[in-house]
């Protein structure tokens, strides 16, 4: 992905899809990768993007099952089965973080199977290392363990020049740093994983961005970042719906 915000060059296809996902339009997005969802590549992708949908919207886990089930079924090989059961186990991590249902034994699972069948240097390895983290930050509550992974995430990402999970892990790590009140580092951080966000035009993912880097700056900065995190959030129709909480009462019920 280049900072001009496509992916896969200048295929037409994977241009229109990032366009529609980075503004959360992601059942359109999976519409266009639909004649093409009996070959392994696309019914991935697919299923990667509606799987997102369910994190960022806490809607359509029936049609993610779905598209996970054909992803799975049309995998040939090790390294896209083990992508396939990455794709699962955040599925499964997104329903218990969210509270829709506890799924945690599952996400653990699918994402133990990923790391057996994905060799060292796949390509889909940060991506694994870093949802792992996930799971080790907010279902076991280990921060150290999931520190650990997050930075092996941020290395295979760096060096698969993959500039949207870069913006992803950075954020994480801050994280980490902002609760050891370590506050340079996750300034830092933040404001690395905003400006990654920006520059792509990922515009579901640039308010929790803002929201972040508030955390970590004083005031008046805090309040005029959270004030941008909430026009955004509206202006998307109040996705991530889980940003409703961190941003009251900046944020004004829509309608």
């Amino acid at each position: 992905m280049s900072g001009s915000g496509t992916v896969w060059g200048d295929d037409p296809v994977q241009i229109a899809v990032w366009r529609l996902r980075s503004r959360g339009c992601w059942t359109d997005a999976a519409a266009l990768l639909e004649p093409d969802a009996s070959l392994a590549g696309p019914a991935l992708q697919r299923a990667s993007l509606l799987v997102e949908r369910c994190l960022f919207t806490e809607q359509g886990w029936p049609e993610a099952e779905d598209a996970l089930r054909t992803a799975e079924a049309v995998a040939r090989d090790d390294d896209e089965r083990g992508a396939a059961a990455c794709e699962r186990g955040q599925l499964a991590y997104a329903s218990t973080v969210l509270g829709i249902r506890d799924r945690a034994d599952e996400a653990r699972a699918a994402l133990g199977r990923a790391a057996a069948l994905l060799a060292p240097g796949s390509r889909a390895r940060p991506l694994l290392d870093f949802r792992r983290g996930l799971v080790a930050e907010h279902l076991a509550d280990s921060p150290q363990s999931a520190r650990a992974a997050y930075r092996r995430a941020h290395a295979g990402a760096t060096a698969h020049d993959d500039v949207l999970l870069l913006s992803h892990t950075w954020r994480h790590l801050a994280g980490l740093a902002l609760r050891d009140g370590e506050l340079a580092e996750a300034r830092h951080g933040f404001a690395e994983s905003l400006r990654i966000r920006e520059e792509l035009g990922f515009l579901i993912g640039t308010a929790p961005a803002l929201a972040a880097l508030a955390e970590a700056e004083p005031e008046p900065e805090a309040a005029r970042l959270r004030a941008e995190a909430a026009r955004l959030f509206r202006l998307l129709g109040g996705v991530p719906t889980w940003l409703a909480g961190q941003l009251a009462p900046a944020v004004v019920t829509p309608g």
